[in-house]
C-alpha cells in the first residue's frame, strides 16, 4: 500500500477543518437562538434556528455575522411584505376598511425599508444603540400595521403571519445586538 500523497493529505485536512468549523458554526446558531429564545419570549427557538440556518453564509458566521444576517432577514421580510401589500391593493373589490388598513401598512413598511438600511450601517459601525432604535421602529411598524386591522371588530388581517415574522426577526436582531454589547463591555 502506497503512503498518501501530499495533495491527498491536504484534501483530508481541509475536509476535517471545514467539517469541524461547520459543526462549530451550527452550534453557534443553536447557542445564539437558545439564548435569544430564553431571554425574549417573542423569539421562538425553532423560528430562530430555521431562519438563521437557511441564510447563506450562516454556517460560517460568528456573532457579528449572525447579527448582520438577521438584519438582512428583516430587510428581505420587510421588502417582501411591502411588495405583497402592493399586490393586495390591486384587488378592486377590497372592503374599504381593509383597503385603508393596507394603505397604512404600505406606508409603514415603505418607511421601514430605510430604517433597516440605517440599522445595517449603524450595526457595521458597532453603533448598536442607534441600530437598536432603527430596528425597534421596524417592530413598531409591524405592530401598528396589525393593530390597524384589529380596531374594527371581526376584521382579520391578511398580514398577520408577515407582521409576526417581521416582529420576531427584529426581536432576534435586538437580542443578538444585546449579546454583542455584553461581550464587548
Amino acid at each position: 500500500m502506497r503512503p498518501p500523497s501530499p495533495s491527498s493529505l491536504l484534501l483530508i485536512s481541509l475536509l476535517c477543518l471545514f467539517t469541524f468549523h461547520g459543526a462549530t458554526s451550527s452550534n453557534l446558531i443553536q447557542e445564539t437562538c437558545k439564548t435569544c429564545s430564553k431571554d425574549n419570549p417573542n423569539i421562538k427557538y425553532n423560528f430562530c434556528t430555521t431562519s438563521l440556518q437557511a441564510a447563506p453564509a450562516s454556517q460560517c458566521a460568528g456573532y457579528h455575522g449572525l447579527g448582520m444576517i438577521s438584519i438582512r432577514l428583516v430587510r428581505n421580510n420587510v421588502t417582501d411584505t411591502q411588495c405583497h401589500v402592493k399586490q393586495l391593493l390591486k384587488n378592486k373589490k377590497l372592503d374599504p376598511y381593509v383597503r385603508g388598513c393596507l394603505e397604512d401598512c404600505l406606508d409603514l413598511y415603505s418607511d421601514a425599508i430605510p430604517s433597516v438600511k440605517q440599522a445595517m450601517e449603524h450595526f457595521n459601525s458597532q453603533r448598536y444603540t442607534d441600530a437598536n432604535t432603527q430596528i425597534s421602529s421596524v417592530m413598531d411598524a409591524a405592530t401598528t400595521c396589525e393593530d390597524g386591522f384589529r380596531e374594527k371588530k371581526g376584521m382579520v388581517s391578511p398580514l398577520t403571519k408577515r407582521n409576526k415574522n417581521t416582529f420576531e426577526l427584529s426581536a432576534m436582531v435586538l437580542s443578538i445586538m444585546h449579546m454583542l454589547q455584553s461581550v464587548s463591555n
